[in-house]
């Protein structure tokens, strides 16, 4: 604004100090007016922004703050798993079959590992293929993450570490070991690469080992690593110990001794069961050839298949026993009974003889010369509802109740399919299948003096109460018939062992091939019962097409049997119930640091002198 003086008559006598003072006068009141209205522009500006700060911090705090919540959770906050340890596999005396310890896998975010450039570096310390790691990652850019190596030793999971390439993480994992390797391989089964069992009893108390997985929330870093453990969300439950009943001091050596048959006899396969005839537990399981479960490589079905359990064979001469012991209950024969056996029987279109006429028999005769003519007599005479009904209480034709994964059943011909040429046929073996363990049971139940007791993987602290099946009597009957088979005049005298009565019964039975019976495949087995005085264990050798020779039971298997059970008897302090037949320096070392020492049992020496003699140590001679 312009103030002209001169137009106005009293500004005319104004002085022109008043002048400059006024035009100060004014400035200032001009100034001072300014300042209040910045300062007034300023306050509102700032309690405009401070209603808006103020505004944003509740609507962020109150309105907001869920939806905010949610999306740093899902950039930082993650829920992670807490695997549960994986369960013990322990054997009757509490030494480790299965464990599982802590092993480190690698996974990485492909997107980094690959803008690191650094892709052959880490493959090579993976000991993969550089190209096709590189064409892994490149098709995998959009994960965030990818396996590329599991349950690495830890001497390989350290240099993978050291490293240091961006987006490449370790995993703590378990990976489960089996210090007996394949010396059990077989009936412990397997895990897979999580842990999980896949096989055999790692499958079959998969329940009980496995535990419950725990689970935590933790927020991470932008790599991923853990940088604090927010809550607990759900509790780890560790997965249990499973004790067996597996003795491994017996498993070991029917593992060695059948092996070393199945290569002296350049056999296709075999297989051995022990059971202990008072509890019902299976104390040894092997098969020939086996596997080593720590080693993947050797995962091929045909070689990890328990075939004590899973194959099937037409048990020959070994299912007599029970068809003599069906005739003595039906009350159409008793432990006297003469069967003549010169003429050969024709039960429809098939003649059934005898390997030599063996003339008018008694039923120990019959089963110590193994007399198919007098059996079939037997089994024609029980007719198809009785037979039927003896083996199929001994567990012939079904599962043996233990759970365990892909047990075969057997097979055993209905009654209302049974024709008297399938009870001929079966009275001596075939047109019958079972496995080596429902074979077992079958002897263990005679040899427990009738008592079918239920089988059992797990280790028991008392005998399990069991059926009746076979009278008492009866069944002690059949024991001692058994006896004369292992004499100098049965066919199963290989099977004897020095100091022990051994109760057992050979079998040999051509193979079936394409629907026909060959004449060149045969199956050698031998089942038996020691002590017979008082049966411990029922046992059951078979070796699949023994050949180098000889392919009957008695040679080829019964051997097997007296060094398995001679050294099992010795190894759990069973005393002798038989006179020495020969010095004791004679008796196989099957046992393994075992030694006989320099004892010298005469003939016919009383059991209640020999017991401390054979068990002993010491030089020690024996005399009447």
């Amino acid at each position: 604004m312009k103030i002209y003086f001169n137009k106005w008559p009293f500004f005319k006598k104004i002085k022109p100090k008043h002048i400059a003072a006024h035009s100060i006068l004014q400035k200032s009141v001009i100034t001072k007016s300014s300042f209040t209205s910045r300062t007034f522009f300023i306050f509102i500006v700032l309690v405009t922004a401070a209603v808006l700060l103020i505004w944003k911090a509740i609507t962020l705090q109150f309105v907001e703050s869920g939806f905010l919540r949610d999306q740093g959770d899902r950039r930082f906050v993650r829920v992670a798993p807490v695997i549960a340890h994986r369960g013990n596999i322990l054997d009757r005396a509490g030494e480790p079959l299965a464990v599982s310890t802590p092993v480190d896998s690698v996974w990485v975010s492909p997107r980094e590992v690959f803008a690191s450039a650094r892709i052959a570096e880490l493959a090579a310390n993976l000991n993969i293929n550089s190209e096709e790691f590189t064409l892994r990652m490149s098709r995998n850019l959009d994960r965030s993450f990818l396996y590329v190596a599991r349950q690495l030793q830890p001497a390989d999971a350290a240099r993978v570490k050291a490293l240091g390439i961006s987006g490449v993480h370790l995993k703590r994992e378990y990976r489960r070991y089996y210090p007996t390797g394949e010396v059990a391989g077989h009936i412990l089964g397997f895990t897979n690469v999580d842990d999980s069992g896949q096989e055999g009893l790692e499958l079959n108390y998969e329940p009980v080992l496995r535990g419950e997985d725990g689970a935590k929330r933790v927020i991470q870093d932008r790599e991923g690593h853990i940088v604090q453990d927010v809550e607990s969300i759900r509790s780890v439950r560790p997965g249990r110990d499973v004790a067996l009943s597996l003795d491994m001091r017996i498993q070991y050596l029917a593992y060695r001794e059948l092996k070393a048959a199945i290569q002296s006899n350049r056999a296709r396969s075999g297989s051995v069961v022990v059971i202990d005839v008072t509890t019902g537990e299976v104390l040894a399981m092997v098969n020939q050839p086996t596997f080593n479960p720590n080693d993947r490589n050797q995962f091929k079905a045909d070689g990890y298949k328990n075939r004590a359990l899973t194959d099937m064979l037409e048990p020959g001469s070994t299912i007599k026993p029970f068809i003599v012991a069906a005739g003595l209950s039906s009350g159409l024969y008793n432990p006297l009974s003469i069967i003549n056996t010169d003429a050969s029987l024709k039960v429809g279109t098939k003649h059934i003889q005898d390997h030599k006429p063996l003339g008018s028999i008694n039923l120990t005769t019959a089963l110590a010369k193994s007399s198919n003519v007098a059996l079939v007599q037997i089994g024609l005479t029980l007719g198809p509802q009785r037979m039927h009904a003896a083996l199929s209480k001994l567990g012939f034709g079904q599962a043996s109740g233990t759970g365990y994964p892909g047990e075969s059943a057997g097979i055993l011909t209905p009654v209302s399919n049974m024709k008297p040429i399938n009870i001929a046929t079966m009275s001596y073996g075939y047109g019958l299948s079972v496995t080596p363990l429902q074979l077992a049971h079958a002897y263990a139940t005679l040899g427990a003096g009738g008592i079918s007791r239920p089988l059992t993987f797990r280790k028991v602290d008392s005998a399990i109460e069991g059926e009746q099946i076979i009278p008492k009597h009866i069944a002690s009957v059949v024991l001692n018939m058994l006896e004369n088979v292992v004499s100098q005049e049965g066919t199963g005298m290989r099977a004897s062992i020095p100091g022990y009565r051994i109760a057992g019964k050979t079998g040999t039975a051509r193979k079936l091939v394409r629907g026909t019976y060959s004449t060149n495949q045969y199956v050698a087995v031998f089942a038996g019962l020691a002590p017979a005085s008082n049966p411990r264990l029922a046992t059951v050798i078979v070796i699949d097409e023994p050949s180098m020779g000889s392919y009957y039971g008695g040679d080829v298997s019964a051997p097997v049997f007296a060094k398995i059970v001679g050294g099992s008897l010795r190894l759990l302090g069973v005393a002798p119930d038989a006179a020495i037949l020969r010095n004791v320096d004679e008796m196989p070392s099957t046992v393994p640091g075992f030694e006989t020492g320099p004892q010298d049992i005469l003939l016919d020496v009383p059991i209640e002198t020999v017991k401390t003699a054979i068990l002993s140590s010491d030089s020690v001679q024996v005399r009447r």
